[in-house]
C-alpha cells in the first residue's frame, strides 16, 4: 500500500468529533492529578500543569502510541521530593533535561524492546497494583486541609455526586454515544452544583490554576562535576521509571485498541518530552495509564485527541481557570473511580487457580510493591526477577538424555533441553563415566550451550572421560561453543557441517 493509500486511509478512519471530545475529557481529568502530583512532590501547581501540557503535546504529536496521554505523573513525583527538599527547584529541572536525554538515548538505540522480558503475570501485577493506587488516591479529596474525614452533609453530598457520576458513565453508552460519558458526567454534575448552588468541594479547593504561558528557562545551577554527582541518580531513576511505566501504558493500549505502537520512539519521544520540560520550568513526567484508558475509551484513538487534551489544558491556565475552577472534585473523583474499575485485571482472579503459583505469587507481589511504594520501576523489577528465577529453575529440571548404543559398542547421548548455569548439575549426573564403553558421542541436535557454566560443565565432562582413558566425540555444537573449548581441544571431535547458527529474530516494527 503506498503512503498517499495509507494517509486516506487514516482520514477516512478519522472521527475528528470523538476525538475533539476526549481530548476536552482528558484536559479536565488532568488539571486535578497534575496539582495533587505537584503538591507531593513539593513545588508549585503551575509546575506539574506545565508539565502535562509540554509532555502531552510533544508526545502527542510525535509519540509512538497515538491515543496514549502523557503528563506528571506520581510515579516520577515520588522519586523527585528527596532531591527537591535537599537541594530546591532548580536541581529538578536539571534533572528533568538529563532524565530526557537518557531516555533520548535508550530510544536511539532501540533498547525499548526489552520491555518483552516482562511477563503478562507482571503487566497483570501492574495493572492491579495501578488500579488500586488510582482508587485509594482519590480517598484524600474526602478530607479537609487539616486532614480530617468529611462528615455530615457535606460527605452524604459529595458521595452523591461521584455515585451519580460513576452512574451515568456506565449507563450513558447504552443508550447513546454521541458523546463520551465521561464528559457527560463531569457536564451534568457541574451543571446540578452550580445551578442549584450545593456546597461541594471543588477543584478550586485544590489550588488556583490561574497562570501564563510557560516561559523558557535554563535551570540555575552550577555547571561542575558536582552538580552531575547530585542530579544523575535521580535522573535515572526517573527516567527508568518513566519508561517502564510509559512502555507498559503502550502495551495496554496497543491490548485496547488491537494496534500497535512503536517502543522506541515513544521512548525518543518521552526523551524529547522532558527534555523540553525541563527547560520550561516542568517536573517531568511520563504516560499516564489512567488518563489514556479515558482517552481510549472515550473514543479517542488518534494524536488529535492528545493535542486537544494539551492544548485545551494550556487554554485553562490561561484563561479558563475561574471555570474550571467550580468544577465539583465528586465529579472528577467518580471518574478515576470508574478508571481503576476498567485498570483492575478482573480476569486475573478468575485464573489464579489455572496458572502456576509462581505467576500467582508474581502478580500479587508487583501489585503489593506498587501500592505500599508507589515505585513502579521496583515492582516491575522485582516480578521479572522472580519470573526470571522460576523460569530457570523449571528450564534446569528439564535436561534429560536419550541414550542408545550402536552395534560398534558406541554409546550415544542425545541430549534434550538447554544446557545453562541451572542445568550443568543434572547435565554432569546423566553420564555413566566408570561403565562406559570407550568411545562416547554427545548429540546436542535437541540442545544447546547457552552459557561459560555449560562450556565449563562440557569441559569438565571430557575431562573426565579422558582420565578414565575414553574418547568423547561432541556433535551439532554451535560454532561460538567449539571455539571456546579450547582446554578440551585434545579430545573433542566436532561435526562442521551440522553445526547450527542460531539466530534472534528482531522485530522491525520498533
Amino acid at each position: 500500500m503506498s503512503f498517499i493509500h495509507k494517509i486516506k486511509n487514516k482520514i477516512k478512519n478519522l472521527n475528528t468529533k470523538d476525538e475533539v471530545l476526549s481530548g476536552t475529557t482528558v484536559a479536565l481529568a488532568l488539571v486535578p492529578e497534575a496539582i495533587a502530583f505537584s503538591i507531593i512532590a513539593n513545588v508549585s501547581p503551575l509546575v506539574g500543569l506545565y508539565s502535562a501540557f509540554i509532555i502531552g503535546l510533544i508526545t502527542s504529536i510525535i509519540g509512538g502510541r497515538p491515543g496514549m496521554i502523557s503528563g506528571a505523573t506520581g510515579a516520577v513525583a515520588v522519586v523527585i521530593v528527596a532531591l527537591v527538599a535537599r537541594h530546591g527547584v532548580e536541581y529538578l529541572f536539571a534533572a528533568v533535561v538529563l532524565m530526557g536525554i537518557i531516555q533520548m538515548v535508550i530510544g536511539f538505540f532501540k533498547l525499548g524492546k526489552f520491555i518483552r522480558l516482562v511477563p503478562h503475570s507482571v503487566m497483570f501485577g501492574f495493572l492491579n497494583g495501578l488500579a488500586i493506587v488510582i482508587f485509594t488516591s482519590q480517598f484524600a479529596q474526602f478530607q479537609t486541609p487539616d486532614g480530617n474525614w468529611l462528615t455530615g452533609p457535606v460527605l452524604w453530598i459529595m458521595l452523591a455526586f461521584v455515585a451519580l457520576t460513576m452512574a451515568i458513565i456506565y449507563l450513558l453508552p447504552k443508550f447513546t454515544k454521541a458523546i463520551p460519558a465521561s464528559l457527560a458526567a463531569i457536564v451534568a454534575v457541574s451543571a446540578i452544583t452550580i445551578g442549584l448552588q450545593i456546597p461541594t468541594k471543588t477543584v478550586g479547593d485544590l489550588a488556583s490554576i490561574s497562570g501564563g504561558f510557560p516561559a523558557f528557562h535554563i535551570p540555575l545551577v552550577p555547571l561542575n562535576l558536582e552538580t552531575l554527582y547530585i542530579i544523575l541518580p535521580y535522573s535515572i531513576i526517573m527516567a527508568l521509571v518513566g519508561l517502564i511505566e510509559s512502555l507498559l501504558t503502550l502495551n495496554v493500549i496497543d491490548e485496547m485498541t488491537e494496534t500497535r505502537g512503536r517502543g522506541n520512539k515513544e521512548s525518543v519521544a518521552q526523551g524529547v518530552a522532558n527534555t523540553v520540560c525541563g527547560f520550561f520550568g516542568g517536573m517531568g513526567g511520563c504516560a499516564m495509564i489512567g488518563q489514556s484508558i479515558i482517552n481510549v475509551t472515550s473514543g479517542g484513538k488518534n494524536r488529535i485527541s492528545g493535542i486537544v487534551a494539551a492544548v485545551g489544558l494550556l487554554l485553562i491556565i490561561l484563561g479558563g481557570a475561574s471555570l474550571v475552577e467550580k468544577i465539583p472534585m465528586a465529579a472528577l473523583v467518580g471518574l478515576m473511580f470508574m478508571v481503576a474499575i476498567g485498570t483492575f485485571e478482573w480476569a486475573s482472579l478468575r485464573i489464579i487457580k489455572k496458572v502456576p503459583i509462581t505467576d500467582v505469587i508474581v502478580m500479587v507481589v508487583v501489585a503489593a510493591v506498587t501500592v505500599v511504594f508507589h515505585n513502579l520501576a521496583v515492582a516491575v523489577i522485582i516480578g521479572v526477577i522472580i519470573s526470571a528465577l522460576a523460569f530457570v529453575w523449571q528450564s534446569a529440571k528439564r535436561i534429560y538424555a536419550k541414550v542408545t548404543v550402536d552395534e560398534d559398542q558406541v554409546k550415544q547421548y542425545e541430549i534434550v533441553g538447554p544446557l545453562f548455569f541451572g542445568s550443568v548439575t543434572a547435565f554432569k549426573e546423566i553420564f555413566d563415566y566408570k561403565n562406559d564403553p570407550d568411545e562416547i558421542i554427545i548429540d546436542f541436535s535437541e540442545s544447546s550451550v547457552r552459557d561459560h557454566s555449560a562450556i565449563e560443565a562440557l569441559n569438565a565432562t571430557t575431562k573426565r572421560y579422558a582420565k578414565l582413558g575414553k574418547k568423547v566425540h561432541l556433535k551439532h555444537l554451535s560454532e561460538d561453543c567449539r571455539l571456546l573449548l579450547d582446554n578440551a581441544s585434545e579430545i573433542i571431535d566436532v561435526n562442521h557441517w551440522e553445526d547450527p547458527h542460531y539466530k534472534i529474530p528482531l522485530n522491525q516494527l520498533e
